[in-house]
């Protein structure tokens, strides 16, 4: 079956009683099974759930996975996968990570003697220098987040499994919509369910996803024994959001890319990180491995200081100021000041996450909207100073109807 029929109807088979096209949702936190207590399918909702296990059927047939797990959150899930390494153990990640992200690994795990070092991905030379004999797992975000940088996911299996290291792949903003991280060598996908998977800004989720069974029983023993599940009611929600997933994504790439041509026209804008776009450096990469849907995130710099950043990040209406990504409404963050507050300020340099940086996490609105929304935006929050700032400014909204026609 086609990836969009597999969305509504793997895992979500009728109800055998009644009929109901929509399975129930179980809200029980036990079970009293008939017979043998032991060799019962569910007895504790910790354990085991209908509809978290309905979700987690979805999930692995979308990631092409032999099975998958539901947490609590994203960060729960990312906590999960590193439970596989032991004291002593090292981890490789991006620089191009969230900021959830980059503190467990700097601020959690270093305190059970795990070892993380920061790489340049896309480096296939930097990642091998960086590579110790006590590396075990490569952690990578594809496209990352903030600067939407992508990792060559075949060439990076290789790497890992040449040095018996895990792959990971956090897939939240590719979704398995553009890209498939385990079909190209990845051991470990991972999903922050919160955002394009559930869609609606009204859950809290994560996932993972693997294609080894003794990986998932591993895993689910980790899950099992630490107890970051996610609820029955939030499962119900992410499975329904699944449903429109691939319908919203392929809508939200469409306007993420005219947003895009639009601001890499922009006399206020420094530089524009979207895949895209013919400019970003791994354009090329991008259209192969993401497979024509570049993603609904956008991120830009600003040729302006950080306050005059948060005033842009302020003034917009429609792209609500908040965290997150992936949801039918758009938003609008500093990630300097919010998502990636938690980065040590010289990593955050270090990484290319300045001050001016902006990332817009595109919904569903009419294009139209929303680039009215930005124009406003510009004039309100970056006032011209002379005449010749006024007419750059006003110069801004002039290329959009090209990109929409």
């Amino acid at each position: 079956m086609h990836f969009s029929t597999r969305s509504i109807h793997v895992g979500n088979e009728k109800e055998p009683i009644t009929g109901a096209v929509i399975p129930p949702l179980h809200l029980s936190s036990t079970f009293a099974p008939d017979g043998d207590f032991s060799k019962a399918v569910y007895d504790y909702s910790r354990s085991g759930n209908p509809t978290r296990a309905a979700l987690e059927t979805t999930l692995a047939t979308l990631e092409e996975g032999c099975g998958a797990l539901a947490f609590s959150s994203g960060m729960a899930a990312i906590h999960c996968a590193t439970q596989l390494l032991r004291s002593g153990d090292h981890i490789l990640a991006g620089t191009d990570i969230y900021g959830g992200t980059y503190r467990i690994l700097h601020k959690i795990l270093n305190r059970a003697g795990i070892e993380t070092t920061l790489v340049r991905l896309d480096d296939e030379a930097a990642v091998r220098a960086a590579i110790r004999p006590n590396t075990k797992m490569i952690w990578a975000e594809n496209p990352g987040n903030p600067l939407l940088s992508l990792v060559d996911i075949e060439a990076l299996a290789n790497i890992a499994h040449e040095q018996g290291a895990l792959l990971a792949i956090d897939n939240t903003f590719g979704t398995p919509v553009a890209t498939q991280p385990l079909t190209l060598g990845a051991d470990i996908v991972m999903h922050s369910a919160t955002k394009f998977l559930g869609g609606h800004s009204d859950l809290l989720g994560g996932a993972l996803v693997v294609r080894d069974p003794e990986l998932l029983k591993e895993l689910y023993f980790i899950q099992n024994a630490t107890g970051a599940v996610m609820a029955p009611f939030d499962c119900f929600l992410c499975t329904r959001g699944i449903k429109t997933l691939e319908l919203r994504f392929r809508e939200q790439c469409k306007s993420a890319l005219w947003i895009a041509q639009y601001l890499s026209h922009h006399p206020l804008v420094r530089k524009v990180f979207y895949p895209g776009l013919a400019s970003h450096p791994q354009h090329e990469l991008a259209q192969r491995q993401l497979r024509g849907s570049f993603g609904a995130v956008v991120s830009f710099e600003l040729a302006a200081d950080y306050q005059a950043t948060q005033r842009f990040v302020a003034s917009t209406q429609l792209f609500q100021r908040a965290v997150s990504v992936g949801a039918v409404e758009s938003l609008i963050e500093q990630p300097a000041s919010m998502s990636h507050a938690s980065y040590d300020k010289a990593d955050r340099q270090k990484a290319g996450i300045s001050d001016g940086l902006i990332r817009l996490s595109v919904g569903l609105e009419h294009v139209h909207d929303l680039l009215a929304d930005l124009q406003r935006a510009f004039l309100e929050a970056l006032p011209p100073s002379e005449d010749k700032t006024k007419s750059s400014v006003e110069s801004g909204r002039l290329p959009q109807y090209a990109y929409l026609s």
